[in-house]
């Protein structure tokens, strides 16, 4: 009931410290539990933690198979990570169970035109930094765009940067965690993954579609329109953070203007998007964090 009631308030940090509470009392109840962790899997979907709203959906589903609101949930999840052909297999399911389920059949709907229309470019670590006529899907787009990718060290080659060594990703990659990748619209726009790090924090957002075209701060003012619940001096406010990316190689930092798209920044000279997944650091402005974390390093502000 607590979880509920903060959900209704929209607060989804609170209401899924709840509904884990309730799981950890271990109440014996299958059917109980399967709606905590199918309410849990709601209020990840809405904090964007798809993975972890999917993985509560696929346990609550384990415990009540027949538990339409868990499998809705899973198609949901599945559409947002691009998984097109598991969101179908899901509605499927669900709707052996009811063939009039509205919200299925929708989610179904969409599913099939999605995978028939998304032409999605695959990117992979196996292909050139630079356009060098290598015959890849997709790499074409990203030439004329000016964007440049790095292939990803492995082993002892890897280097990391002291600042995100200590923070944990969770294998936050395009092609790992989430499935996500670049992929072109019926606009000929790209929409890519993006993933913002909060280094303060050792926190992180993922968006599974960041149009090239749309600005930072359209985005900072969605994901920020309430208070994070791990923000709580209340400094994370959209008009009061800056954006950065880092230039591993010559350990330089750079500001980036939340005025400027993000095909913008995929531009500058100096970004190189890594296993198909552009990455923004997010500080608040003028905290005593970020002028220990920008101390011996070269930036290059705005």
């Amino acid at each position: 009931n607590e979880g509920n009631e903060y959900f209704r308030e929209k607060d989804y940090g609170r209401a899924v410290a709840a509904y884990s509470e309730g799981l950890r009392r271990r109440c014996g109840d299958a059917g109980l539990d399967a709606v905590l962790l199918t309410n849990r899997a709601a209020a990840q979907f809405h904090l964007g933690n798809y993975r972890s709203a999917l993985n509560d959906a696929i346990q609550a589903k384990k415990l009540k198979p027949t538990h339409l609101k868990a499998i809705i949930r899973g198609a949901l999840c599945h559409m947002e990570l691009k998984n097109f052909l598991e969101a179908i297999a899901w509605c499927e399911e669900g709707l052996q169970i009811d063939s009039k389920e509205k919200k299925l059949v929708e989610i179904r709907v969409k599913a099939d035109k999605l995978k028939l229309e998304g032409t999605f470019l695959g990117i992979q670590t196996d292909f050139s930094t630079h356009c060098q006529g290598r015959a890849v899907m997709g790499t074409d787009l990203l030439c004329e765009r000016n964007i440049k990718l790095v292939l990803e060290p492995s082993g002892e080659e890897e280097e990391v940067s002291d600042g995100l060594a200590e923070m944990s990703l969770d294998g936050f990659h395009s092609d790992s965690a989430t499935g996500a990748k670049v992929h072109l619209d019926a606009d000929g726009s790209l929409n890519w993954p993006v993933l913002f790090l909060y280094p303060e924090h050792e926190q992180t957002d993922f968006t599974v579609a960041f149009h090239e075209n749309s600005r930072f701060i359209d985005h900072l003012m969605v994901m920020f329109a309430e208070l994070p619940p791990w923000d709580l001096e209340k400094k994370y406010l959209p008009n009061n953070l800056e954006l950065y990316f880092e230039d591993e190689e010559r350990e330089e930092m750079y500001e980036v203007n939340p005025e400027h798209t993000l095909l913008q920044v995929l531009q500058h000279e100096r970004y190189f998007v890594k296993a198909g997944t552009p990455t923004v650091l997010v500080f608040a402005k003028h905290s005593p964090f970020s002028k220990k974390y920008f101390s011996g390093k070269k930036v290059h502000r705005l």
